[in-house]
């Protein structure tokens, strides 16, 4: 009976030892794998790690330096101006703003006073505006010294709205380009307009 348990024990410790060796070479196997992944990756090398540290804190400066730079650039460049969708074409966004004071001058050697009500558009993104809106002032002293300029026989022209208008949206940008270092007004128009 003896030589019955030896072989029954031996038959059992059998499977028992089977699983223990597979478990063992698994986990031998997975700290291969996960040695081996730190080794190729450079996890020992400790002088590496420093200049890689070294390496990003570069790449970041540059990087730092280069968006100071097209931030700089961008403002310099002025605005931007607004796509319309359009399958076809590129167009522009047109916008508007209308001065909020009415100019009224003399004509010049005459009794008879012109009074405007003057409104810009510009292909431009807001900035435009908002810069007509900041130097309001500069602009209506330009414009009211083009009007004061304007004479009788030139309120008789048929084109004297058109002439008058190409005249202040050329001004008008030679004011802004001296104040921002940039014009954007596209057109000038009169939304009201007498002559007396």
């Amino acid at each position: 009976m003896s030589e019955e348990t030896t072989e029954e024990e031996v038959k059992a410790k059998s499977p028992v030892v089977k699983i223990v060796l597979i478990v063992v070479g698994i986990l031998f196997l997975v700290a291969i794998t996960v040695g081996g992944t730190l080794f190729a990756s450079g996890f020992f090398d400790a002088n590496e790690s420093g200049s890689a540290e070294q390496a990003i804190a570069t790449l970041e400066a540059k990087a730092a330096e280069q968006a100071a730079e097209a931030e700089a650039a961008a403002a310099a460049a002025g605005p931007d101006k607004v796509k319309q969708d359009s399958p076809e074409l590129t167009r522009f966004e047109p916008s508007y703003f209308v001065l909020p004071k009415v100019l009224v001058a003399n004509i010049s050697n005459s009794r008879k006073v012109m009074q405007a009500t003057v409104a810009i558009m510009t292909f431009y993104d807001e900035r435009v505006i908002e810069n007509v809106d900041t130097h309001d002032f500069p602009l209506r002293f330009a414009m009211l010294k083009v009007m004061r300029n304007t004479t009788e026989a030139e309120v008789g022209d048929a084109d004297f709205q058109d002439n008058l208008a190409a005249k202040l949206k050329t001004e008008m940008n030679a004011v802004l380009e001296g104040l921002e270092d940039f014009g954007g007004i596209e057109a000038v128009y009169f939304t009201e307009f007498v002559v007396q």
